[in-house]
């Protein structure tokens, strides 16, 4: 089966269209803003991450999904009351997603929306909540992005169950939320609507990230603020328009909370900071558990991000550079901060034989296997690469593929990696094995991000291939990422069966 690959950017990619360039390699030289830094590598962290590739969904995919979008499945604080729910949904290879349902009126024109949804699905980043796809198929506008599984910043500041938030996850809530805005403000995506302490939600490992959904007006030329007036940047309350400026604005909102464990309105806080009165601003659980120079630190970039003129508030980077050194614990992960658990995985029971080596990194037996599968896996296969005329450049990708394939064969992998990335170049449906096989090389090349891209790719041209999720779990595992890893062998696993019974019927 053929990877589409349009020449010409539209506004929204294919359903089968590639999350990267196919014939651009990603640069393993980029930099990577690591743990603790918001770095240039971004789209290199959006890959190691292995968040699903932006498409166009089905609408009976989501209505599966989400059980007819069931009341049960309602994820939003506001539950049915909100005019924008959120749901809990299940895709049909196991992956959890958050499914939001637009008011049938939000976006009259299906286009417009698609375009919008394709711009936001563009920004990737490990401190965002990714935004995977998108439909708009009748009266419906969804969005559909990553599922966070350990609720949201309000829940965890306001209606905490065991315990609550401690000082140092707050301050690592703050950093992390000025490094996500300032990805944000990179890919020139400044407006962000709406910033609250619900649209921070908590990962599988507990790190605090921050809704894509924000990156999206409510509707085409709906209003941009939801919460109380009390708390909405000035400028908007004056002119009704947002601004680069309102984002810090409402950033220093989330501050507050942070430091009070209470939704304060902006204006009394300020009257407390002015007074002087910190100290009946902080929020008391978290007596014991802080230095009072950080926390005057803090109380003074919120009221810095708070300034009635817009032009007095400080711009992103100064919010980096404020909240950055307060980070005192880096060391410890954020699950132990929150209390949380972490699941472990479960095994699948039945692994097929690539599936047992990928899982024990059996390197060698992969190699033969896909050397014995060959290219058969790919829809008309029989044909291998077939053309519907003969001319010199056919001539020249079947040698080019010929020479890529006996060099695959004969363990040369640097030159097998040069021979299928000419030959990705010069097809215009490279197969889903092309890719497959390049990933392997890279791989045994000591490339384990380019093997990771490439084993996306393969999936994005075969999407239930369950050798594309298990060479995903290979470079997955290279890159140190084991609870993404098992997912991935778990998702082939699950294709596998999939499969076997599908021949069984």
């Amino acid at each position: 089966m053929g990877c589409f690959q349009s020449k010409v950017a539209g506004p929204l990619p294919p359903k089968d269209a590639a999350a990267l360039p196919a014939d651009k390699p990603a640069d393993p030289e980029a930099a990577n803003g690591g743990p603790d830094g918001g770095g240039d590598g971004d789209d290199k962290e959006a890959v190691k991450r292995a968040v699903p590739v932006f498409r166009e969904f089905a609408l009976a995919e989501l209505r599966a999904a989400t059980k007819g979008f069931s009341a049960d499945l309602i994820v939003s604080e506001s539950g049915e009351k909100a005019p924008n729910a959120v749901y809990r949904g299940r895709l049909d290879g196991g992956r959890l997603i958050a499914v939001k349902r637009f008011s049938r009126l939000s976006w009259p024109d299906p286009q417009q929306f698609l375009a919008e949804a394709a711009g936001v699905g563009k920004v990737r980043h490990k401190r965002l909540v990714n935004l995977i796809g998108c439909c708009a198929e009748g009266d419906e506008r969804l969005l559909v992005a990553e599922y966070m599984p350990n609720d949201t910043l309000s829940k965890h500041l306001f209606h905490w169950d065991k315990q609550p938030l401690p000082w140092e996850m707050r301050l690592r809530v703050a950093y992390f939320i000025a490094q996500a805005l300032d990805h944000c403000n990179a890919e020139n995506r400044k407006i962000y609507h709406d910033l609250n302490a619900y649209r921070v939600l908590f990962d599988e490992e507990g790190d605090p990230r921050l809704s894509s959904f924000g990156l999206m007006k409510n509707s085409r030329d709906g209003k941009s603020y939801s919460t109380n007036l009390a708390y909405t940047p000035p400028e908007f309350l004056r002119t009704g328009r947002v601004i680069p400026e309102s984002v810090i604005y409402s950033y220093g909102t989330v501050l507050l909370d942070l430091l009070s464990g209470k939704h304060i309105p902006p204006s009394h806080a300020l009257d407390l900071i002015r007074g002087k009165n910190i100290l009946l601003l902080m929020d008391s659980s978290l007596e014991g558990q802080y230095a009072n120079e950080d926390a005057s630190k803090l109380v003074d970039l919120a009221s810095k991000c708070l300034q009635f003129e817009s032009r007095d508030r400080p711009n992103i980077k100064y919010l980096l550079s404020s909240v950055g050194p307060l980070q005192k614990q880096k060391e410890v992960a954020s699950h132990v901060f929150m209390g949380i658990t972490k699941a472990t995985s479960v095994l699948p029971t039945i692994y097929s034989p690539l599936g047992k080596a990928c899982a024990g990194m059996d390197l060698s037996a992969v190699h033969d296997i896909l050397l014995k599968t060959g290219y058969k896996d790919d829809e008309g296969a029989e044909n291998e690469l077939s053309f519907q005329e003969w001319t010199q450049q056919v001539q020249e990708m079947l040698n080019t593929k010929k020479f890529g394939d006996i060099a695959f064969r004969d363990k040369d992998f640097k030159t097998a990696i040069d021979y299928y990335s000419k030959l990705v170049a010069m097809m215009s449906t490279p197969s889903a094995t092309v890719f497959a096989r390049r990933s392997f090389s890279y791989l045994m090349n000591g490339q384990a991000e380019l093997a990771l891209r490439d084993a996306m790719q393969a999936q994005v041209c075969m999407p239930e291939w369950p050798t594309a999720f298990y060479l995903q779990a290979l470079a997955l595992s290279k890159l140190g990422m084991e609870t993404d890893a098992q997912d991935m062998l778990n998702d082939g696993a699950t294709f596998e069966a999939k499969k076997q019974n599908g021949w069984r019927s």
